[in-house]
C-alpha cells in the first residue's frame, strides 16, 4: 500500500473484554467475525455484522485500530488512515474459544 498508518506507534498490547460478544445468541443476529481494540481490548463484531460494533466503538472513543480476532489473523486496520497493515508478529492471543454463530 502507499499510504502509511501514522497510529502504528499508539498501538498496545491489550486484554480481550471478552472472548465473545454479549447478547448476540439471544437476538439471533448473524456474527461473522469479531475484532479488537488495539487500544484498549474492546472487542467487537465487523462491519458485515448487523451492529458493526467495532466501527461503534471506533466513532465513540477515538481508537484509531483494531486487529482481525477470530482466529488472531495477522492484520491491523486503522479507520484514520484507511490502511490495512501487518500485526502478525503482534497478535492479540486469545482468552478463551470463539463462538460461532454463522
Amino acid at each position: 500500500m502507499s499510504k502509511d498508518c501514522t497510529h502504528i506507534a499508539g498501538i498496545q498490547d491489550v486484554t480481550p473484554s471478552a472472548h465473545r460478544l454479549r447478547g448476540v445468541p439471544e437476538k439471533r443476529q448473524p456474527l461473522l467475525h469479531l475484532r479488537i481494540c488495539r487500544a484498549c481490548g474492546h472487542v467487537g463484531c465487523c462491519d458485515d455484522s448487523p451492529n458493526k460494533h467495532a466501527t461503534a466503538h471506533f466513532h465513540a472513543t477515538g481508537h484509531p485500530v483494531i486487529e482481525g480476532y477470530d482466529p488472531p489473523e495477522g492484520w491491523g486496520w486503522c479507520y484514520v488512515d484507511q490502511v490495512l497493515f501487518d500485526l502478525s508478529n503482534r497478535k492479540t492471543p486469545h482468552n478463551g474459544p470463539i463462538p460461532r454463530y454463522y
